[in-house]
Order: structure tokens, then C-alpha cells, then sequence
């Protein structure tokens, strides 16, 4: 992937991960579109980033799916970069009662949308890539969060499938598995012991100058090329309290 000179959408951009890449993306000559839902978050970070381009659109519907990739074949047709970056991640067990809503809305968000704007946004002539947010809990899951560590794991699944789809249409297909990092996904403070978005956007760029096709950090590494064993060990580890 070249990493200047293209024209990018990333779902979720204006926080965590999201507004990370917006940020290094811009620096790095980038025409960068952000979504969402609420408007004076894109503002905020139109504010910071001038140039950046704002659509508000809740990806949770799929009416607005439609017209998010209708806008950006009207308005911004020479679009070659989709990163499926927006997710949400929910602290709940089988046993509460509004484990089945929350399931529904995570597996909405975490699956239905990103393979949805997928399907859609390929067929732009001008797609070179697609970028795809997964996580190092798709190799072992946190039982905490068990419904979002089970979509990374499905949306991990789909990118390696698609990676080989896609070959046809000459459409590369990045994985980006961040380790648990200092945002507020889950929940303010949640992740506050963890690794700055900063760090973690350094070294996936620099992964990303060497040619890899899967970008890792940390954990998210150590996970990626774990043995079957090891990651049994880690799960059991992470649960023994």
C-alpha cells in the first residue's frame, strides 16, 4: 500500500484507533473521510484536522450504509482506501438480562457493518484496499467481553477469506490486530494500564512501510504467532482468578 497520495474512509475515525489513523494518515498526504454518528464529535476533530472530510452516518443501519456508499460514489468516487475500523465492546455475561440486545447490537457494529460497507465499496473501480480492524482477542478470547472477542475472531476469519477473494480484483486486504490499548472502547478508564494509541500507530506504519499485510503490536504479536498450546495457556492464565 502506497501510503501517501490516496483517498480513505475510516468508520469510527474520530476516536481511539479511529482518530489515530485519521491523524497519521493526514500527516502522511492523505485525503482522509471520517464517519459517524454524532456531529459534534466530527466537528471536534474537524477542528483539529481542517482537512479532513465529515459524513454523519449511523453504520448500525443499514439504510445508511447504503447512503454513505452512495455519497462517496457521488462526491468522492476516486475513493481507493475503506478501513473497517468502528466497533463497540461490551462487558456482559450470558446470564444478564440484556445479554441478547447487547448481542445483537455488537454482532450489528463489529459484523453485519463492516462486511456490508465491504461488499459495497469494492465495486468502486478505484478501490485499491481494504483495511480491516480486527484484535488480538481473536486468537484468545476474554471471557468478559465474550460476544466482542467472538466477532474479532469471525471478522479475523473474513479477512483472511477475503484477502484471497479479492485477488481477482486486484484489491489488497490489510488486517490491523491491536492489543488491548489506552482508549475508552468498553468503557471509560477501562484500559487506562494500557499502551497509548500513539505507540501503537508508530509501529503499524512502520509494518505498513515494510509491506506486511497484517499489522500487530505487543501482545497482539505474541498472540499472532502463538502456537495452539500457548494460546490455551494465555486463555487459562487470563481466567485463573
Amino acid at each position: 500500500m502506497n501510503l501517501s497520495n490516496n483517498k480513505i474512509l475510516i468508520t469510527g475515525g474520530a476516536s481511539g484507533i479511529g482518530l489515530g489513523l485519521t491523524q497519521r494518515f493526514i500527516e502522511e498526504n492523505n485525503t482522509v473521510i471520517i464517519c459517524g454518528r454524532r456531529e459534534s464529535v466530527l466537528n471536534d476533530v474537524k477542528a483539529q484536522f481542517p482537512s479532513v472530510i465529515t459524513k454523519i452516518c449511523d453504520l448500525t443501519v443499514e439504510a445508511e450504509r447504503i447512503a454513505l456508499y452512495e455519497w462517496v460514489k457521488e462526491n468522492h468516487s476516486d475513493l481507493n482506501v475503506l478501513i473497517n475500523n468502528a466497533g463497540i465492546q461490551k462487558w456482559v455475561s450470558v446470564s444478564d438480562a440484556g445479554f441478547y440486545e447487547s448481542m445483537k447490537s455488537e454482532i450489528n457494529t463489529n459484523i453485519e457493518a463492516p462486511l456490508h460497507l465491504t461488499s459495497l465499496f469494492i465495486e468502486l473501480k478505484s478501490l485499491t484496499t481494504v483495511m480491516n480492524v480486527t484484535s488480538g482477542l481473536a486468537f484468545s478470547p476474554f471471557a468478559k467481553i465474550p460476544v466482542y472477542s467472538a466477532t474479532k475472531a469471525f471478522f479475523r476469519s473474513f479477512t483472511l477469506s477475503l484477502r484471497h477473494l479479492l485477488k481477482e480484483k486486484n484489491i489488497e486486504v490489510i488486517e490491523i490486530i491491536p492489543p488491548a490499548l489506552n482508549t475508552d472502547l468498553g468503557g471509560v478508564g477501562l484500559h487506562d494500564a494500557h499502551p497509548s494509541v500513539a505507540d501503537f500507530i508508530v509501529a503499524i506504519f512502520e509494518q505498513l512501510k515494510e509491506g506486511r499485510n497484517e499489522l500487530t503490536f505487543g501482545t497482539s504479536e505474541t498472540r499472532l504467532n502463538a502456537s495452539v498450546p500457548e494460546l490455551k495457556a494465555h486463555f487459562e492464565a487470563l481466567h485463573s482468578n
